[in-house]
């Protein structure tokens, strides 16, 4: 990581801004991916998948059978793992359900707002080199909350035509029954758009890398509702001289190891423990698997020296980012400053990766500042809400008048006389 020490404030935007890449050759093929797949359905599903995964496939559904294979193929051990997680995903999101609450706003009239899952919804699963089968979770459990009626699941086969076991064992715990061997930008074409095979939903979520991204994007503008702008994911850790160091360095190596774009920023009030740190980083780096790809994102990476906790609060706002640990003394209090975050990981024992998999809150979350605007995924992002009024005849004559005389100023003859013709009847 690349140190900087006390920069001014005028320099901290150019300092938090996050690598930008030249996507228009990238979204001209992904248009036409999507328009293949929009006018050719199951075929041109076949060939992109032949074409991009290497494999040849007739029927992209994946089979009872094929679910019940994957769950003899885990471990006792994992499977009682990710059930733990499972009800402590479900505990936390069961308590985001509120209550119908009628409010009468005037005698005689009555409002209330009602939360109706979204009928259709599609999930993607990344399959590549980090099977994502705790996405199934997030993404699941708060769509079977919300009483959504059909959720089915994409992602992408392997070579020998299997899904990672741990995706169906998943997906069959939180009762996702339609799940489809098929991944990319076909994916997300053949949720927006339908195909033979698989049908079109209404709002698409799910990570993926940035052709997935880009396709998300476009079929956005098309009226198909996704989950949120995403981009590389990424960690902010805001840590004082209390901070241990090893536990430092492990917070921001396990966000490093997601990818060579993955965004890695350490705020500190204390410069010694900033090299504390990328000595812990170094010796870490030699212990784990995803060592070449974690160097990568580490090389694009800053550790950022602040003269004291409030300027390393408003930094942390001013970035805006996916997760954040904060490592200090009074971190409890700290955190209630922070207004601009996905989420938020408080105390010296509390890493992203619980998070990431199972201490119950949410793992999809904005990333590349839109925290500053949009929330991570919850029971809310499944549902939409309607609202209702009821008026009885005293309630109407109560609003009567000022109906009419806003209506008539704002030039809407209409407006007012379906008021008016009540009242007069």
């Amino acid at each position: 990581m690349k140190t900087f020490l006390y920069p001014d404030i005028k320099d901290w935007k150019n300092l938090l801004q996050r690598p930008t890449y030249d996507i228009s050759s990238l979204t001209e093929k992904v248009k036409n991916i999507l328009n293949d797949v929009k006018q050719n359905g199951d075929f041109a599903l076949k060939k992109y998948t032949q074409q991009f995964d290497g494999i040849e496939l007739n029927n992209f559904l994946v089979t009872k059978k094929e679910i019940e294979e994957a769950e003899a193929l885990l471990s006792t051990e994992l499977k009682q793992a990710i059930q733990t997680a499972a009800n402590n995903i479900l505990t936390f999101h069961q308590k985001q359900i509120t209550n119908v609450e009628v409010v009468e706003t005037m005698p005689g009239i009555c409002c209330w707002r009602k939360s109706i899952g979204i009928e259709k919804v599609g999930l993607y699963i990344p399959g590549g080199t980090a099977p994502l089968f705790s996405t199934v979770l997030m993404l699941g459990i708060p769509a079977k909350i919300a009483n959504c009626k059909e959720i089915i699941l994409c992602s992408p086969s392997n070579k020998n035509k299997k899904l990672h076991p741990a995706i169906l064992f998943a997906a069959h715990l939180v009762g996702i029954t339609k799940i489809y061997k098929v991944g990319g930008v076909q994916a997300i074409a053949a949720m927006a758009y339908g195909t033979e095979t698989i049908e079109a939903v209404y709002k698409i979520f799910g990570p993926g890398n940035q052709y997935v991204t880009c396709a998300k994007q476009l079929i956005q503008q098309n009226g198909i509702a996704i989950d949120m702008p995403a981009g590389p994911s990424e960690v902010c850790v805001i840590a004082d001289e209390t901070a241990n160091a090893k536990f430092v360095a492990s917070d921001l190596l396990s966000q490093a190891e997601h990818g060579a774009d993955s965004q890695v920023l350490l705020i500190s009030t204390n410069a010694d423990l900033v090299n504390e740190v990328n000595n812990e980083i170094n010796i870490q780096l030699e212990k784990i698997s995803r060592k070449k790809i974690a160097i990568q994102a580490l090389e694009g990476s800053k550790a950022i020296v602040v003269q004291n906790i409030n300027e390393a609060i408003n930094l942390a706002n001013e970035y805006a980012p996916e997760h954040l640990i904060i490592a200090c003394d009074n971190a409890d209090t700290i955190a209630e400053k922070i207004i601009n975050a996905g989420s938020v990981f408080i105390g010296n024992y509390s890493p992203e990766s619980v998070g990431d998999y199972a201490s119950g809150t949410n793992h999809t979350l904005p990333t590349n500042g839109f925290a500053k605007m949009y929330s991570g995924v919850s029971v809310d992002s499944f549902v939409k809400k309607i609202t209702y009024q009821k008026l009885t005849q005293q309630g109407l004559h109560e609003i009567a008048t000022t109906v009419e005389l806003m209506a008539e100023a704002e030039g809407l003859d209409a407006h007012k006389n379906a008021v008016a013709i009540r009242i007069n009847n």
